[in-house]
């Protein structure tokens, strides 16, 4: 089945942030955009982060176009606000979004015309014509979990940080949590505070830790005044401040870090910036361990050759893109499975086909989505009127959503 969607110049896969962003940009410069979504709400991945998550990013750097996030959200807004947000900024910029779409590839129209646009391969046989696409899928598309040896062996629970929400059904328990980055030392806390009787932070690369504000100062506001600074740089003047303020848990099994910070940052590797954490840690709380290696029954066994036998484990050990599945076989990723071009530009021989959300820069990821959305609706804007040789309809003429997409 094959439907066409010329009335429809863009087809935004993904209804998260950085996919709302780049709908509402777009229509703000005439183009009329349909938001494809998997789930059956828009912003699906925040209706299901665990319940004490708040932004290390503040209410005003965190907007998307068009819309403040109201001051009733606090400084550092909780995922449920962001949630209420992100549904009244769909009525508030009546965006049409097509729920229960699942993208599975996308292909080129006409190998032999760049100017054709794209296919895309959804759930029921559908197969959609755009003439642009913008690829909103984000960074946490799919939970991975490594495949430890002895893994299927272990009796105890194992969920990914993804299915984690609140502390209750741990209390009393042994938990060993897998992975030091923001969500693994959030979850960590909030085990420690609901009553888990040990928590353990496997750790396998020591993370920056860092304050989310230093006298009032948000880390995010030195992020964004540093944010084209070239990373080595950014890494020589973050040190001596990062030896100044940042916390010394050495000597509770939390070592300084050997990267700098904003190399590290630009490898995925975004700081801890988790209030109470290095409170927790240096009582005794949540206790640092090195990375887990394998399992033996119901036995964990760490690199350092200790072993732990935790009742459940939280493995906060990242995600994949799904981009590889999805444009894999067009050429336009990298050998890490990152687009070779992102935000406005398009990658060689693949045009009319972008890439937001896949960075997470230290200047916050919703403030970069809501530059990122701007920068493409641009972009898409000139690239539609080069190929059509008229102007784009007005946004006027966007008519009511046709799909429900609250919850």
């Amino acid at each position: 089945m094959l439907t066409s969607s010329t009335d429809r110049p863009v087809h935004v896969v993904g209804a998260g942030p950085g996919g709302l962003a780049a709908a509402a940009a777009l229509q703000s410069q005439g183009m009329r955009a349909l938001v494809i979504e998997r789930a059956q709400n828009a912003g699906a991945s925040w209706r299901a982060r665990h319940d004490s998550l708040r932004l290390h990013t503040t209410r005003r750097r965190s907007a998307l176009p068009g819309l403040r996030i109201p001051r009733s959200a606090g400084r550092w807004p909780s995922a449920p606000d962001l949630v209420g947000y992100f549904e009244r900024y769909v009525d508030h910029h009546r965006l049409e979004i097509a729920t229960g779409v699942a993208v599975s590839r996308v292909d080129r129209a006409d190998p032999a015309d760049p100017d054709a646009g794209w296919l895309l391969r959804a759930n029921g046989g559908r197969l959609l014509h755009a003439p642009t696409v913008v690829l909103a899928t984000g960074r946490h598309d799919t939970p991975f979990v490594p495949d430890w040896p002895g893994l299927d062996g272990f009796p105890g629970q194992v969920l990914h940080s993804a299915h984690y929400r609140a502390p209750g059904p741990y209390a009393g328990l042994d938990v060993l949590v897998v992975g030091a980055g923001n969500s693994g030392a959030e979850i960590a806390l909030d085990l420690q505070r609901g009553g888990a009787a040990a928590v353990h932070l496997a750790v396998r690369t020591p993370p920056h830790v860092m304050r989310r504000a230093t006298l009032g100062w948000p880390a995010q506001y030195s992020g964004i005044a540093l944010r084209r600074v070239p990373a080595f740089l950014g890494d020589g003047l973050t040190r001596a401040t990062s030896r100044l303020t940042g916390p010394d848990l050495t000597d509770h099994g939390l070592p300084r870090p050997g990267g700098g910070r904003f190399t590290r940052a630009r490898q995925g590797a975004f700081p801890v910036q988790v209030p109470g954490f290095v409170r927790a840690v240096r009582r005794g709380r949540i206790r640092p361990v090195a990375a887990v290696e394998s399992f033996d029954g119901p036995r964990v066994r760490l690199a350092d050759g200790s072993h732990l036998a935790p009742d459940v484990i939280v493995a906060a050990t990242g995600y994949r893109s799904g981009l590889a599945e999805l444009v894999g076989h067009l050429g336009v990723l990298d050998e890490n499975g990152r687009p070779l071009a992102h935000g406005p530009r398009t990658a060689p021989g693949a045009p009319h086909l972008h890439f937001t959300g896949q960075t997470n820069p230290l200047s916050g990821t919703l403030r970069e989505l809501n530059l990122d959305a701007e920068r493409i609706a641009r972009a898409v804007s000139r690239a539609h009127r080069r190929r059509a040789g008229t102007r784009p309809q007005a946004a006027e003429s966007v008519p009511e959503p046709t799909t429900a997409t609250r919850g």
